[in-house]
């Protein structure tokens, strides 16, 4: 399996249209999940299947992303911190896997987010994440924290 069977490489228009931030060997988008509000995966714009096969320059500029992602976040939405995650097992799952690093931080809050008129909570907090968590959040209100990110990461 190659680059062309890669979903990460090969994302859409539609996938691309929640991108946040990009470096140069970095994307940040806004995850389609938003079971914790401000949910973002980072995706490395090459093919490359595990930490130990990143350059030094690929780390360099992702300990940067974290850092403005995280500093985003808490600005932002008022996150307490931040979970970040790099499983890879559901690329495991298929006969012939084909992974490609990636990246999942999930904020977490122990204040509810206000979104509009609507309260948010994170009712795990100080806890693991739920991975069996149901989306929260509307996709007008997607459309608000996407918008709110954006101009932040934007500014930098």
């Amino acid at each position: 399996m190659g680059i062309d069977e890669c979903e990460w490489c090969n994302l859409t228009a539609k996938d691309k249209q929640w991108l946040l931030y990009e470096t140069v060997f970095w994307d940040i988008y806004l995850a389609d999940k938003q079971d914790y509000v401000g949910r973002c995966i980072l995706v490395l714009k090459r093919h490359c299947d595990s930490f130990m096969h990143l350059e030094d320059d690929e780390w360099q500029d992702l300990k940067f992303v974290i850092d403005i992602t995280e500093k985003i976040m808490r600005e932002v939405l008022g996150a307490e911190l931040c979970n970040w995650s790099c499983l890879m097992n559901d690329f495991y799952k298929k006969s012939n896997p084909n992974p490609h690093l990636h990246i999942h931080m999930r904020p977490r809050y122990r204040k509810p987010v206000q979104l509009g008129q609507k309260l948010f909570y994170d009712s795990e907090f100080g806890h693991h994440y739920d991975n069996q968590k149901q989306v929260q959040i509307s996709a007008e209100e997607m459309e608000i924290v996407f918008g709110k990110l954006r101009a932040a990461f934007d500014k930098l």
